[in-house]
């Protein structure tokens, strides 16, 4: 292979000069989208086309058991990645999701299904994507070279909030052309393809890396979560602060279809308006956030703050554009927070203690989305949609006072009196799914 063609290869983009990695990263963008796509179409059928009274419970126990295996699994998960074959584990969660949605898929045929297959079907989905996410982003070594690294992470990384932001915008329109048979027909496709994609690909061994020295060496024992929480408190602030903030913000999604049917008398396509709306701020945010000056908790407090504006505003004025609007202000402060706030974790929390501390933490904040969804769809059938808004932006303003006194090491991105940039660019390795401040998108 001659020089020229050579520089020429490693001008390509990574998916491209590395057929397996591009091969898993198309696997994970369809599941992405297809569990995306499932959820928000699926939420959509139970409020519009499949309960009555009692729509706002029904839409909220949806939400939560879509959810919850991915906080209850979470040992489980970590148990099988770390002692199973990455392809194995990926291919078995991919294939057995596509069986679950496909068989839903032949229950809705020619008529409507039964809202226990559906509840059954999504706790599949669920079960499987909480395997499947963790499980690539552990393969990546196994995938690349040890210099793409990097990149592979920040592209894997980069390209779920499109993912997920494709399938919310098929979602509910899917379900108003082809109802639940489409729907499911449609993810299950999509994970079946996932794992043939999988299939085809060798996993390299993964190597561990050695240690520079005998000290290092000796240091590179990883603690459990109480421990590296107890000589950092500011953290385990900062986590109550957020744990409390999600238990408002993870309820927009049971808000967006109770607030289009009873509020705006609208269908699917302003359902797909709004849930593109927090999916372009929350990529926004993604983007912008390292450019954002500020202390992360008084940033943190403040874009709370405006979340909370945003929802009193959605409460105040009715209409499609301007709940949308007010949907990209509140994204676009999720990916913002999302940026800083993992950016100071990377930095405060120690090298070998981040597997577990991020793992822990993932399941700590996930913890409130079920409790947020059955909370506010019971909520719903009691009182109006826009009275939910006014309801979270009045949950948002303590969270945001707390966050806004913390004081001491850590609180401000400086670790027992060790001075940090706070406002340094963030690696990609910073903007990980792991802490995701409002639960939202995975």
């Amino acid at each position: 292979m001659t020089a020229p063609t050579v520089r020429k290869r490693r001008r390509l983009p990574l998916v491209l000069r590395n057929r397996a990695f591009g091969a898993v990263w198309l696997g994970q963008v369809l599941t992405q989208a297809a569990v995306r796509m499932f959820q928000v179409g699926v939420s959509w059928w139970l409020v519009a086309y499949a309960v009555g009274a009692g729509r706002g419970l029904a839409s909220g126990l949806f939400m939560a058991v879509s959810t919850l295996p991915a906080v209850a699994l979470a040992p489980v998960v970590a148990r099988a990645v770390a002692g199973r074959a990455h392809r194995s584990v990926l291919r078995t969660a991919a294939a057995t999701a596509g069986a679950g949605v496909l068989l839903l898929a032949l229950v809705a045929y020619g008529s409507a299904p039964p809202a226990v297959a559906v509840y059954a079907a999504t706790l599949v989905l669920a079960s499987c994507q909480a395997f499947f996410d963790p499980c690539l982003t552990t393969s990546v070594p196994e995938l690349v070279d040890d210099e793409d690294i990097e990149a592979a992470t920040g592209f894997e990384l980069s390209t779920q909030s499109l993912a997920s932001l494709g399938g919310a915008l098929l979602g509910a329109l899917v379900v108003d052309a082809a109802g639940v048979a489409g729907l499911a027909t449609g993810c299950a496709a999509a994970y079946l393809a996932a794992a043939l994609l999988v299939s085809t690909v060798r996993f390299r061994p993964a190597v561990a890396p050695e240690p520079q020295d005998g000290a290092e060496a000796g240091a590179g024992k990883a603690r459990g979560l109480r421990e590296v929480l107890a000589g950092l408190p500011a953290i385990r602030k900062i986590l109550v602060c957020f744990t409390a903030a999600n238990l408002f913000t993870t309820a927009v999604f049971v808000v967006i279809p109770l607030y289009t049917k009873s509020e705006l008398g609208d269908g699917g396509s302003t359902v797909a308006l709004l849930e593109a709306g927090l999916g372009t701020g929350t990529l926004l945010g993604s983007i912008t956030g390292a450019r954002v000056p500020g202390r992360p908790t008084r940033l943190g407090a403040g874009l709370l703050m405006v979340m909370a504006a945003a929802f009193a505003v959605a409460y105040l004025v009715a209409g499609r554009l301007v709940l949308a609007g007010c949907l990209v202000v509140a994204g676009w402060c999720v990916g913002v927070i999302g940026v800083r706030f993992v950016a100071l974790f990377q930095r405060l929390v120690p090298p070998a203690d981040k597997p577990g501390f991020f793992a822990v933490m993932q399941a700590v904040l996930g913890a409130s989305f079920p409790v947020a969804s059955l909370l506010f769809g019971l909520l719903g059938d009691h009182l109006p949609a826009r009275t939910l808004c006014l309801v979270q932006a009045a949950g948002l303003v303590p969270a945001a006072i707390a966050l806004a006194l913390l004081r001491g090491p850590g609180a401000d991105g400086r670790d027992r009196g060790q001075a940090a940039d706070v406002n340094r660019q963030p690696h990609p390795s910073d903007q990980s799914p792991e802490f995701v401040a409002t639960g939202g998108e995975r």
